[in-house]
């Protein structure tokens, strides 16, 4: 099948909504599809980026098509992306901006549009009503049962005329086979050899990293290193600041995802320390209550033991079998949670055992698989 992908993130880039999109694309191209992806060129941007350098930082090894479209402005881009994609002759659209499915469906083409959080604004509920009222053929992809049922009570039962998929994020098993021991791994990541509680990901607001230095802090006479592996430079020199009395705490910046698992390995334990409010990087949502982070695929791969913030939208995936909750910004509920399982081997081993086999389930393949289904029909 011919697909043609639009997505408004900027390529390339280290920021979720890019890598997200990646993933999803590279999954339709494993698939055997024949895949273009349609992003917009940046001002700046007079080059097309190798697939070399795409792959590492990205962690892909099926090549396919990237174009990135000139345009004036973004707004502009949705427009111009779906006349572009009418060219191609496509199968289907395959689209992140509302704007572009719409368009799509007054097009004629078969649209699936994913969905990763409520419309914002004051265009996007106008934009979201547009495409949930347009005939035409349509499938809405959202990671989350809480994510539909949101969309359900804010925009009618007629919703539930239009098939919806729950395809959660995923992750690439492959890349986590094999994985060092966990000293072994500190070894390899160059970080020092005593017990490690790692973060991965992005330091916006509300990801925790409030909670994670004071953690550090408790445990500072305990001989227990807390590691957060991503952020911007910027980010890191504001935190590195912030934490810079506290011995025990290293921000190693930005880690190409193709090398994030070796990390992932390196630790006794792997945090979610999510706040009440989660910002993402649009700086625009409602996350906290209906985001599928792509870290938590990655820490159920790893083998290793996870402690997150005890959020119900986070319960579709993780269970007391896979991980340990705790209630968002409690530091003392975090720090006995932390001890507890340091020093219970046996409950870090069953928490592990379980969360390989969860993570079986939990594909980019998979879940490209499951959208696809049946579609168009």
């Amino acid at each position: 099948m011919k697909i043609i992908a639009i997505s408004g993130s900027e390529i390339p880039s280290i920021v979720a909504n890019s890598i997200q999109t990646m993933k999803a694309v590279h999954a339709l191209a494993l698939l055997g599809h024949d895949v273009t992806l349609i992003v917009p060129m940046g001002v700046e941007q007079h080059y097309q980026s190798e697939w070399s350098e795409l792959s590492q930082l990205y962690g892909l090894k099926k090549e396919f098509v990237i174009e990135f479209l000139p345009s004036a402005s973004r707004r502009l881009f949705f427009f111009s992306a779906i006349r572009r994609a009418k060219k191609l002759s496509p199968d289907l659209i395959y689209v992140w901006p509302l704007q572009s499915a719409v368009l799509g469906l007054f097009l004629n083409l078969p649209v699936i549009l994913e969905m990763h959080d409520l419309p914002t604004g004051r265009i996007g509920p106008l934009w979201f009503r547009y495409f949930r009222d347009s005939k035409g053929t349509k499938r809405i992809t959202s990671i989350t049962k809480a994510l539909k049922q949101s969309l359900v009570q804010q925009y009618g039962e007629q919703l539930n005329d239009i098939e919806t998929v729950i395809a959660p994020n995923g992750v690439e098993l492959e890349r986590f086979k094999n994985l060092p021991d966990k000293t072994t791994a500190r070894w390899q990541a160059g970080l020092p050899e005593k017990k490690t509680v790692i973060c991965t990901g992005h330091l916006y607001a509300g990801r925790g990293v409030d909670l994670f230095i004071k953690l550090a802090q408790a445990f500072a006479d305990k001989d227990v290193q807390f590691v957060w592996v991503g952020g911007n430079e910027s980010e890191i020199s504001w935190w590195q600041k912030k934490a810079e009395s506290v011995s025990n705490v290293i921000f190693t910046g930005f880690i190409p995802n193709n090398d994030l698992p070796l990390y992932q390995a390196a630790a006794d334990i792997l945090l979610m320390p999510y706040e009440k409010n989660i910002g993402i990087s649009s700086g625009k949502g409602h996350s906290s209550q209906v985001s599928s982070p792509m870290k938590m695929f990655e820490y159920l791969a790893s083998g290793r033991p996870i402690i997150s913030s005890d959020f119900p939208v986070f319960h579709e995936v993780l269970n007391s079998g896979n991980a340990v909750f705790c209630p968002a910004e409690q530091v003392d509920a975090w720090e006995k949670a932390i001890s507890d399982l340091l020093n219970d081997p046996d409950r870090q081993q069953k928490l592990s055992d379980q969360a390989l086999l969860d993570a079986e389930k939990y594909t980019w393949t998979e879940r490209a698989k499951k959208i696809l289904t049946n579609f168009p029909k």
